[in-house]
This record gives C-alpha cells, sequence and structure tokens, in this order.
C-alpha cells in the first residue's frame, strides 16, 4: 500500500489507473471500515482510502480534540484488507487557506435528525467529501448504512451536482450482542458498553411492531424514548422515516427505516433500521 500525504502525490499516483473505487475514513478503524474496504475491490481494480479527521463537521464543544488518532494500526489494516493508494493529507495540505467555498445540503438534512441535532455537520462533511472526490476523482465511492442520513446527502449531493461517481452503501457491522460498530464506541466504559446494545434493541422492538401492523409510528417513537430514558440515556431522537427521503412516512407506506441518537454517559452513539 503506497501512502500519500499531498494532493500532488496521490495525483501522480493515481494518473493512469483503471476504475477507481474510493472509501473515506477518519481513521480509529474497525471492521465495519475492513468491510467497505473489502467491498471495494468489487467496484473497481484500484481502492483507494483516506483517512482526514475533518474539523468542519464538528460542532462547538464536540469531540474533534481528542477524536481517536491510531495511524499505524490503521496502516496495517488497510493493507491487510487490500487497499492499495491511502491518502493521509495534513489539515493544512486539504485546506491550504481558511474554508471560504461551503456545499450546503438542502434544509431537509440541515433541520432534521442530525441536521437538527448537530447543525452545520453535514455542511462540513459533504465540503470535506466533495474535496476528496475532486482529488482522487474515483468511478465509485463506498460509504457505511450506519451513518444513513449522511449517505443520503452523499447520494444528493452526487446528483445534484452531475458527478460521475456511482456511491453504494454498505450494512452495518455489528458486535456479537448487536451494538453496531463505530470508533466512538471506545469511549465507553466497560460498564456503559455492556448497556449499550439496549439502542438496537429498541429499533428492532419497533422494526418488529411497524412489521407486526403498527401504524401509530408517535406511539413507538416516544415508548422507546421512554426506555432509553428510564435506562439513564440521553435521547435525541428515535424517528420512524420514509427510506426514499426521510420525510415523515404515511400510514400505509411500506420501505420504511427507524433511526435514533442517544447520548450513554459522555458518548453519543446513533444506529439505525431498515424495516
Amino acid at each position: 500500500m503506497q501512502i500519500h500525504p499531498t494532493v500532488s502525490g496521490l495525483r501522480a499516483a493515481l494518473a493512469s489507473a483503471g476504475r477507481v473505487a474510493f472509501a473515506p475514513t477518519m481513521g480509529n478503524l474497525h471492521e465495519g471500515h475492513v468491510s467497505l474496504m473489502k467491498a471495494a475491490r468489487q467496484h473497481g481494480n484500484v481502492v483507494v482510502a483516506s483517512i482526514f479527521v475533518n474539523r468542519l463537521q464538528f460542532g462547538a464543544g464536540e469531540d474533534f480534540d481528542r477524536y481517536p488518532r491510531t495511524f499505524e494500526a490503521d496502516c496495517e489494516r488497510l493493507a491487510a484488507a487490500g487497499v492499495d493508494h491511502l491518502f493521509a493529507p495534513d489539515e493544512a495540505e486539504l485546506y491550504p487557506e481558511p474554508q471560504s467555498y461551503l456545499i450546503q445540503p438542502s434544509a431537509l438534512h440541515e433541520q432534521t435528525l442530525e441536521g437538527e441535532s448537530r447543525p452545520g455537520h453535514f455542511r462540513g462533511m459533504a465540503t470535506v467529501v466533495t474535496k476528496l472526490f475532486n482529488i482522487v476523482q474515483p468511478q465509485a465511492a463506498l460509504f457505511g448504512k450506519k451513518d444513513y442520513q449522511q449517505l443520503m446527502v452523499i447520494r444528493n449531493m452526487v446528483r445534484q451536482l452531475a458527478l460521475p461517481i456511482e456511491i453504494f452503501g454498505c450494512d452495518t457491522v455489528r458486535a456479537d450482542d448487536g451494538l453496531a460498530l463505530s470508533s466512538r464506541n471506545g469511549y465507553l466504559s466497560e460498564t456503559e458498553r455492556r448497556e449499550a446494545p439496549r439502542l438496537y434493541r429498541e429499533l428492532t422492538r419497533v422494526a418488529q411492531a411497524v412489521r407486526e401492523g403498527a401504524r401509530d409510528f408517535d406511539l413507538l417513537e416516544q415508548a422507546a424514548i421512554s426506555q432509553l430514558r428510564d435506562a439513564g440515556w440521553k435521547p435525541d431522537y428515535v424517528s420512524v422515516r420514509r427510506r426514499s427521503d426521510l420525510q415523515e412516512p404515511e400510514a400505509d407506506e411500506q420501505a420504511l427505516i427507524v433511526l435514533a441518537a442517544a447520548r450513554l454517559g459522555g458518548t453519543r452513539l446513533i444506529d439505525n433500521l431498515e424495516i
């Protein structure tokens, strides 16, 4: 695996590449990331990953400064997963001057679910992903479904900006007890780690009720929120949405998803389950 700290170095290495499949990350990699890299091989003959902790998508008081940086271990994982090239710029390389040109997602995403809970997050994420797409110029890009709304923002952005990139969503990878793998799981204490799978269990309970015919979505959402609060969580939302656009669904719609975000101690966890 070749490691490129500069834009010019990466572009030179990819100048004669064939079909490029790209998976951007913020590092501190786990098996979910590894599954993205292995899936990327199915969509390109050259696999490129990136590691960059993007300041723009962290809000005030969030965990930018303490976000885990595990570069050497990450490189070992990526090499073992068959990645050909790693783009690993520092902040001065990716943002050589203050970033004044920003990608603004639609109001739907900026004002609902993660957009409402984390103002400016999607703007920062969309900006860095657009910049990475322009640098790498892949034909395919892969993202995990755990960040489902992020995946939708990226798909919409690619469509609206007419970027020649196929976007692939990869299924969430879970621990044996159901907890979605996340770089932030490392923040959990032992006690919190034992409690953390409750979020997935509540999603599963909501999804099962919907499959069995329940259509009072608000009632299901509030019941799940109450269960989390009673167990010591601080929920931001539990929400049943239309899978195609994350709008609130009509009672007779079938292609649905239930999404949740909640804080357990000092750690904010997100998850979702397609119905």
